[in-house]
């Protein structure tokens, strides 16, 4: 999963509040377990609409989408996470998510920033024609007009976020330490290693 440190670049001015996974990701598209090629299924519904924000020239790639309170509601299904990264999003600007969403998002190395809606507005404003800037390690997000709106995210999150770690890669982190414990065990524990020996013998 790539890092997600500093995140500059046109924002969607999306707005919409209680977004379920369906409307991010309608269920036609779940049949695969892919995470490529979802993009393009994503907000489906809206998109059918002329003159709908994703699909105008100007956002075409844009790495932030400012959305609505609770966003990500509904179904738990991951593919939404999925969906937004195949656009191309890297972060979701809302004043509330889902919380399964935002755990989905998150392994996913999106981040999830929380702003009351009065900067989300102002967001929204900004977004129609000038780029925005999320900051992770100052954990702020900034405009070329010098707003400056501060979010809170979890210390766990953040050093996942930034080092680019899903849970294999929090795994292998520990790897030296697992190693060891291993080693430990099979010096004091050598009859489980024999166990092991005469299980894998059988199933041969």
């Amino acid at each position: 999963m790539e890092p997600v440190t500093s995140v500059e670049g046109r924002a969607i001015p999306f707005g919409a509040k209680n977004v379920d996974t369906d409307v991010i990701i309608p269920a036609a598209w779940l049949k695969t377990i892919s995470r490529e090629g979802l993009g393009e299924g994503a907000f489906e519904t809206i998109r059918a609409q002329d003159g709908n924000v994703f699909d105008d020239p100007e956002y075409a790639g844009a790495p932030i989408l400012i959305a609505g309170d609770n966003f990500g509601c509904g179904s738990s299904r991951e593919h939404a996470a999925w969906a937004l990264l195949d656009m191309g999003v890297k972060v979701v600007i809302a004043p509330s998510f889902s919380d399964i969403f935002a755990g989905n998002a998150f392994k996913n190395g999106i981040l999830t920033v929380a702003l009351p809606q009065k900067q989300i507005d102002r967001l929204m404003e900004v977004a129609e024609s000038d780029p925005v800037t999320v900051d992770l390690e100052t954990q702020t997000v900034t405009t070329p007009f010098q707003d400056r709106f501060t979010f809170e995210v979890d210390p766990f999150r953040k050093h996942c976020l930034s080092e680019g770690l899903d849970e294999v890669g929090l795994t292998l982190e520990r790897d030296a330490v697992i190693t060891d414990y291993e080693q430990r065990a099979q010096a004091d524990m050598p009859w489980l290693a024999n166990k092991k020996t005469q299980s894998e013998g059988k199933a041969a």
